[in-house]
């Protein structure tokens, strides 16, 4: 049977061929630690300069202001953790929204935990944080606002640049999770304005298990860890030159063609929601209607149970649920609550997820499997 139909680039995506290409040196050969200074050791080290260029090329950042991880959540646990323990002597408050992926809720709850005060700003109806809001939320104590870039449900892109102005006028650093956003619209640091920055490779055609950090200059956190001087001494441990050089070549191709990627991205969401709203009834769309990352549909169908249409489709399209319904309860995500959509709805709640690999053919296969599945459910 043919393999189904892949919407789910939000969860994961596939390798790339050319980061499997620029990887696969370092996979046969090039095997040398980059620590040591004899021959083996030029081409890896070498390799790991490149990437970090080419992170920071697509960020707009200096290389020196990126710090390679093991991917999105390290990042954003030292993002938080570091600045918390950094800047105790200024504060303790930290500011975040409601609609945060657990890298950050669950880090924000264990500073709790150990004496950070923590506010958790509400969104609107499309998945929106008011910068407003971040601005009554600040007290002489905040130290930190960290709000995602884009959100990775329903897609909603933050005014950060907005907050960030907020932030820069009362002397408070600002992060940002960009796992979502990177490689799918601009994350230039200058114009978004933050201090702290995270990326997922695998969100972007790069290998699982490696990430970055940036770090603006000037900015004071404590080591990842305790151990030798690597990542000028900021997080020890012999770098994963394999997956660096994959993320760094994930980044160039994402700046080469991010133009080209987001109209291909958008057209196939587009084609499909246009798709299955011809063919079904009592549909709606979460998110933000223009303010929506290029590639992400959140979409609800009232009266129906999500996991009972993927377990339909299953077989022919890998998509995923906002909701999980049991026998005695019915599990909506944090974010669809945080944007009061209603039960009615929410419960009913797929996240269809297009990437540069998508076809026309792979849409209109799915549009056919989604509205064949719904409209069995409503008979």
């Amino acid at each position: 049977m043919p393999k189904p139909i892949y919407l789910d680039y939000n969860a994961t995506t596939p390798h790339d061929p050319e980061v499997i290409a620029a990887m696969r040196p370092f996979l046969e050969e090039a095997f040398g630690n980059p620590s040591s200074s004899h021959f083996y050791g030029n081409a890896p080290q070498k390799a790991v300069a490149d990437a970090r260029s080419q992170v920071a090329e697509l960020l707009g950042s200096r290389p020196e202001e990126i710090v390679f991880t093991s991917g999105g959540t390290e990042s954003n646990n030292h993002a938080l953790k570091g600045v918390a323990e950094a800047y105790a002597d200024k504060g303790n408050h930290i500011i975040t929204s409601r609609i945060e992926h657990p890298a950050i809720l669950e880090v924000c709850q264990y500073l709790e935990k150990n004496g950070v005060a923590v506010t958790y700003v509400s969104v609107d109806d499309r998945g929106m944080v008011s910068a407003y809001e971040v601005e009554k939320a600040v007290t002489a104590r905040t130290v930190l606002i960290s709000i995602m870039h884009a959100n990775n449900e329903v897609g909603t892109i933050q005014p950060l640049a907005d907050i960030a102005r907020i932030a820069k006028a009362k002397d408070i650093l600002l992060h940002t999770d960009a796992a979502q956003s990177v490689g799918k619209i601009p994350t230039r640091v200058e114009e978004l304005g933050v201090d702290l920055l995270s990326v997922a490779g695998h969100k972007i055609y790069a290998p699982k298990g490696v990430g970055a950090l940036f770090i603006r200059n000037g900015i004071r956190l404590p080591r990842f860890m305790q151990g030798a001087g690597q990542e000028s001494g900021r997080r020890p441990g012999t770098e994963n030159v394999l997956e660096i050089v994959g993320l760094g070549k994930a980044c160039e191709i994402a700046a080469r063609d991010l133009e080209q990627n987001m109209t291909h991205m958008q057209h196939m969401r587009d084609r499909l929601y246009e798709g299955i709203r011809k063919k079904c009834v009592r549909i709606r769309v979460n998110g933000h209607p223009q303010h929506r990352l290029p590639n992400t549909l959140s979409i609800s169908f009232e009266g129906l149970e999500a996991n009972r249409i993927l377990e339909r489709i299953a077989s022919r399209v890998a998509a995923s649920a906002g909701a999980a319904c049991h026998s005695d309860r019915i599990d909506v995500s944090g974010v669809l609550k945080a944007m009061a959509v209603p039960l009615s709805w929410a419960k009913g709640t797929l996240r269809l997820t297009t990437g540069r690999m998508t076809t026309e053919a792979d849409i209109d296969h799915a549009i056919g499997v989604i509205s064949q599945a719904v409209e069995s459910l409503n008979d």
